[in-house]
């Protein structure tokens, strides 16, 4: 209803705070479709805590905490800034996890390996995480690396981070130290 009243006088700025908020699945499809029609002709500024929300609908997003300007960008681009950022996770059967473990931190351009728990692993299988250093992409060095040691592999793919992990890293208490 709310929306609705907002929109009845055909404003050309929109302010929606949580839009989505206490939707079913098939409301918020709707609600995101409108808002991706409207901010054809109408600038929409959204204030929201849930951040797949700023990935559905927003070209930008802005990230203000304790009253500081953090983060002002595209959210693809404030994706970047995610720990896990064009991670490479793979699942192996166990029997072969150690030794893929070494290959992959063998791989260049891959900081560290770490392991994933799943619910797989009750099934005889590993997931691995390679993390890249600086974010690079290092999913072809390690689908080269795979390939040429013909390691079989149940699922692989590349992560690309969360709104939500970049949000806690910059955000996090020890940044306001100072402030």
């Amino acid at each position: 209803v709310g929306l609705a009243q907002a929109m009845l006088h055909d404003p050309e700025i929109l302010i929606m705070d949580e839009p989505t908020d206490g939707l079913d699945p098939n409301q918020k499809h709707q609600v995101r479709t409108l808002i991706r029609e409207m901010s054809r002709d109408k600038a929409i500024i959204i204030s929201t805590h849930i951040l797949e929300e700023v990935e559905a609908v927003c070209s930008r997003a802005v990230i203000i905490a304790h009253g500081r300007l953090l983060a002002d960008g595209r959210p693809q681009d404030l994706l970047t800034q995610a720990p896990n950022h064009n991670a490479v996770v793979i699942t192996v059967d166990n029997a072969i996890a150690e030794n893929l473990r070494r290959d992959l931190e063998a791989v260049a351009g891959v900081a560290g390996v770490e392991d994933v728990p799943s619910l797989g692993d009750a099934n005889g299988t590993s997931r691995l995480r390679a993390v890249p250093a600086g974010g690079a992409a290092i999913a072809e060095d390690i689908g080269e690396m795979l390939r040429g040691k013909n390691t079989p592999v149940r699922e692989m793919y590349v992560e690309r981070g969360a709104l939500d992990d970049v949000f806690r890293k910059i955000t996090a208490p020890e940044d306001f130290a100072d402030a």
